[in-house]
């Protein structure tokens, strides 16, 4: 099998905006399925039976097994796509999953635990597989200098789309409790909204985005399958050369273990301790939404001005002072407060974390090292939710307890930080093995 090869050719601004539409296209899933509505519905109504500690615990674990899916299959996948230059056929593939996993969720009513919980896990790993795939993209049609507004653009860009998502959720429910109906009737419903708007809001990626690495036509998938391997075993032995990455990495999956709590559990914690219904969580939600998205845009300049980890630092300094104040509150007020620093913490936090690994992310093997990117975020989506609700049964479902270990993930990700040197991580990218 003939080695592929890179095209030099500049991206077109077409195609930058096309990358951008895929952070907008699949947030609604993020939002929807993730954090306001189907997650609070599945404690809520689904496993009611089992009460809130042990729905909360069940969710939990549906998610931490649909991530470590990812989290053994993403470096694979991603030194596969770089050799293969295949990376836009797995996105296609992926989208197309999660677009069909996520419409099946509307069959999952009252009482069908088993059968969400599978649902749930094939639309979540076809969701993150996606993540990771779409983020190798990120270091071709971009420069260093760039990458950190470019990946700002994205995730600002993300945050519409979750917020058009929840605004066409929110009119469908407030006309269905209007006509007197349940949860168990319109919930369903909203997951056919976010499964129409991902694969008509992708469709712009999936058509205009190129591919940059081109094969020749003998191409051999065992071949493929086997360099995948041959070429992850490379980078784990040259974790030596790339110190600041791994350095990072392991920052990363410490507060992207907070991170992950928030995403998937937010709702439940607004329903279960703020009293929140279906209609004050999703007006939440678009709040954070529309001030992540001011926050991805601002860090994304401001990052580019004073470097990725002072930015990454002080999304971290923001994040504990939302938690601290999620924590002590007592009435709306308070939690609002929280909601919004955690917006303007989530934009930052994402968009700089994924520049920084673009940033470390040696030329030609893109589709790897985010392969490991996805490996460490995901890895926290298993520690974090996970962590949470291990806290919530041990602690008969107090969820103020469990809120703690959110914050221990924020400082704990702060302090490994520091070892992070940005300037050296920069030049080792450029040495060629």
């Amino acid at each position: 099998m003939a080695s592929p090869f890179h095209s030099s050719e500049p991206a077109t601004r077409r195609e930058r905006f096309a990358w951008c539409m895929y952070d907008f296209a699949n947030s609604g899933f993020t939002t929807v399925i993730l954090t306001a509505i189907f997650n609070a519905y599945f404690v809520g109504v689904i496993a009611a039976e089992h009460g809130s500690g042990d729905a909360t615990l069940i969710w939990t674990l549906a998610i931490a097994v649909s991530n470590a899916l990812v989290l053994l299959s993403a470096p694979v996948v991603g030194a596969i796509a770089d050799y293969s230059g295949a990376k836009k056929r797995f996105l296609t593939a992926t989208t197309v999953g999660c677009v069909v996993f996520t419409a099946l969720l509307y069959f999952a009513g009252p009482g069908d635990i088993a059968l969400a919980v599978v649902l749930m896990i094939l639309a979540t790993f076809m969701f993150s597989s996606g993540e990771n795939l779409i983020a190798a993209f990120l270091p071709e049609i971009s420069t260093p200098e760039t990458m950190g507004r470019l990946s700002g653009y994205g995730w600002a860009l993300g945050y519409f789309g979750g917020l058009l998502a929840l605004v066409l959720c929110l009119v469908y429910v407030t006309y269905a409790e209007a006509q007197g109906l349940e949860a168990a009737d319109y919930v369903p419903v909203t997951n056919l909204i976010v499964a129409a708007l991902f694969g008509l809001a992708a469709l712009p990626t999936l058509l205009w985005l190129r591919e940059r690495v081109d094969v020749t036509a003998s191409f051999d998938s065992a071949t493929a399958v086997r360099e995948g391997f041959t070429r992850l075993q490379a980078t784990w032995q040259q974790a030596r050369q790339h110190t600041d990455l791994f350095h990072f990495l392991a920052s990363l999956t410490s507060y992207y273990a907070g991170i992950y709590i928030v995403i998937v559990l937010a709702a439940v914690y607004a329903q279960e301790v703020m009293g929140f219904k279906t209609q004050d969580t999703i007006m939440l939600i678009m709040v954070v939404n529309v001030t992540a998205a001011v926050g991805a845009f601002l860090f994304g300049h401001l990052q580019d001005r004073i470097g990725s980890k002072r930015c990454i630092a002080v999304t971290l300094l923001i994040w504990i002072a939302a938690i601290l104040c999620a924590y002590f509150a007592v009435d709306e007020f308070l939690f609002w407060i929280a909601a919004n620093l955690i917006g303007t913490a989530l934009g930052g936090a994402q968009s700089a974390g994924r520049a920084l690994v673009g940033q470390f992310t040696p030329q030609g093997r893109q589709g790897e090292f985010f392969g490991l990117w996805g490996l460490a975020t995901k890895l926290s989506a298993i520690i974090g939710p996970l962590t949470y609700g291990g806290m919530i049964y041990l602690f008969a479902g107090d969820h103020r307890v469990a809120l703690l270990s959110t914050l221990v993930f924020f400082i704990f990700g702060l302090v490994l930080l520091a070892a992070v040197n940005e300037k050296r991580g920069w030049e080792m990218a450029k040495i060629e093995y």
